[in-house]
């Protein structure tokens, strides 16, 4: 079996992140705001997979923000997400986004294993342990005190069902269970790849234990070295390494004022401003995913890609800052674009062939 992408030779991994969503991770009113529709969805994952990006990674969402788009409230779960592509690509990494709360362990395990096989090895698993107190209502849940706590029960479960332990019973503060046990196993032994996105301690730590790579945002791309630092050393404290990985929203034109021009059309104009008003309440009370600061600063970023850092500008410029960003110490990062069926092709045309001349990919 190949080794998974997140292990492939490219110093810098790019990941398309968002594309199962309605708007992927914009909240704009703009007509051409991607529709993810399955078709499209099939043809940026197999346009993503021959370029060689190494992962597709989706977002978990159960109901959408409201405002005139209500965008994201048209996604595909991501599970099943991830098997029905698993089918129509070849080399890319297919990663399933999970909350922990709405989502039992023992199905996630067999679900997982099933996508993994499926994919020849190609699976992956995000953790996430859920900030959206509606999302919990759907589901007749209340938010825990301590979630990563039972993202840590959650996690073992899983590990255990994937390690083939035989039936074990487990008497957690969160999970009491008899005689679990669950076939096939996955291809990737001794389990698939996990990703945590995480900005708070308490993340941070949960990651530490449970990821083999970490999603996390900046303000500005020099204060991203603490942050990996701060990441490394409480990995080391339980004898691991997880890699680190941002995420970005791009914007790649010609010339750096079609760019700018464009990004203040979408972004600023086209604004879904009750959406962009319930998006950054919900985050910034209940999610401790970024810096306080971009809250307070950056409110572009957050129509415009969720408070994710900016790319806007020429493939050159873009593909400097993503030098940038690997020189901070970042093993990769995601991209997502307003339409990604109109906008990954340049992307892949002119950006990557940069990226390949600066050292960064193969």
């Amino acid at each position: 079996m190949k080794p998974h992408p997140m292990y492939g030779p490219n110093r810098f991994k790019l990941g398309i992140f968002s594309a199962n969503a309605d708007g992927g991770l914009t909240l704009t009113r703009v007509p051409e705001r991607w529709p993810a529709s399955w078709d499209s969805v099939v043809t940026v994952a197999q346009m993503a997979d021959r370029a060689g990006i190494e992962f597709f990674l989706p977002i978990a969402r159960w109901k959408g923000f409201g405002g005139e788009m209500n965008s994201r409230e048209h996604s595909y779960e991501t599970l099943t997400f991830a098997a029905a592509l698993s089918g129509v690509t070849e080399n890319i990494a297919l990663f399933s986004t999970v909350h922990v709360p709405m989502v039992h362990p023992v199905f996630a395990a067999k679900a997982l294993a099933t996508v993994d096989q499926a994919s020849h090895g190609r699976a992956g698993l995000n953790i996430v342990c859920g900030w959206s107190p509606e999302e919990f209502g759907m589901f007749g849940l209340t938010p825990v005190e301590q979630r990563y706590d039972q993202g840590l029960e959650w996690f073992e479960i899983l590990r255990r069902i994937h390690a083939d332990e035989g039936p074990f019973d487990f008497d957690g503060a969160y999970y009491k269970l008899k005689g679990v046990s669950g076939h096939p196993a996955p291809s990737q032994r001794p389990r698939p790849v996990t990703l945590n996105a995480a900005f708070s301690p308490p993340g941070r730590d949960f990651a530490a234990h449970a990821a083999d790579f970490l999603f996390t945002t900046f303000a500005e791309i020099e204060k991203g070295r603490e942050q990996i630092a701060d990441i490394a050393a409480r990995a080391a404290r339980q004898s691991r390494e997880v890699g680190v990985y941002t995420t970005c929203h791009v914007v790649c034109r010609p010339t750096q004022a079609e760019a700018e021009a464009y990004y203040e059309h979408y972004a600023v104009a086209n604004e879904d401003t009750v959406s962009v008003d319930h998006y950054m309440g919900a985050k910034e009370k209940n999610s401790s995913s970024h810096d306080p600061e971009v809250y307070r600063l950056h409110r572009k970023r957050f129509v415009g890609g969720a408070g994710t850092y900016p790319l806007v500008g020429t493939p050159a410029h873009i593909a400097a800052e993503m030098v940038r960003i690997s020189e901070a110490g970042f093993a990769g990062t995601t991209v997502s674009f307003v339409n990604f069926e109109h906008e990954l092709p340049y992307f892949i045309e002119t950006v990557l062939p940069l990226l390949r001349d600066a050292g960064l990919r193969e």
